[in-house]
């Protein structure tokens, strides 16, 4: 099976390629130009990975929640290679795909994503839910404050990952949650989720595959 892979939700940029089972990826840290740099990354990857467009089977894309901006661009562009070729657009939920990257944790992992200046999308994922891939779509909005609670009021040593969570980090010294940079998250993390979802894509449903944003986005409102 081969697929291509795009991630930029949030704070990085990365597109992968899986050709027969075997992964490329390459990164970019230019992650607030994504709409000059997502479409030259994917024609890096794909020579890098020896594929031809036209090899592909589907795009898997990082569907949110994130940047509106960044989920917008990241959306057209999967949609557009996607419809071009006439095959499966394949979304994976971007918090459960990034708790499921901590392989090597086996407690409670709470995935965190920026949304609006001062808040935050959180979520809780038990360790059989990430293994098994059956993931819940119980995404909570609040404050640094709401996710410290959150984090503090669950199994001991619950693990919260993110992205440059500098508010929040701080708050996270005086409990019992741990927090892990998600520096293993990126493209390559939506593989096993897309080669799940591919069994039951259909093609001609890509108009449908919307950018989970969870909030209307606000002139000035910090939506990204």
């Amino acid at each position: 099976m081969n697929i291509l892979s795009i991630e930029c939700t949030h704070a990085a940029l990365s597109v992968a390629v899986m050709n027969a089972g075997v992964v490329t990826e390459v990164q970019s840290t230019d992650w607030k130009k994504s709409a000059e740099t997502l479409v030259p990354l994917i024609e890096e990857v794909m020579a890098q990975g020896l594929l031809d467009l036209r090899q592909l089977d589907g795009i898997a894309i990082s569907s949110g929640p994130g940047s509106f901006t960044a989920l917008r661009i990241g959306m057209a562009v999967a949609k557009g290679v996607a419809y071009g070729l006439g095959i499966p657009l394949l979304p994976v939920p971007t918090m459960p795909a990034m708790a499921a990257s901590l392989q090597s944790e086996t407690g409670t992992v709470m995935a965190v994503v920026p949304s609006r200046k001062g808040e935050y999308y959180y979520a809780s994922y038990l360790p059989e839910e990430l293994v098994s891939g059956i993931w819940h779509d119980e995404v909570k909005r609040g404050s640094a404050a709401d996710v410290l609670a959150a984090a503090s009021s669950g199994n001991s040593g619950t693990v919260v990952v993110g992205r440059q969570l500098n508010e929040i980090i701080p708050l996270l010294c005086g409990s019992d949650a741990i927090y892990r940079e998600a520096d293993l998250f990126s493209a390559s993390s939506l593989f096993p989720a897309a080669e799940k979802l591919f069994a039951g894509a259909n093609a001609a449903e890509l108009n449908r595959v919307t950018p989970d944003y969870r909030q209307m986005f606000t002139p000035n409102g910090g939506g990204g």
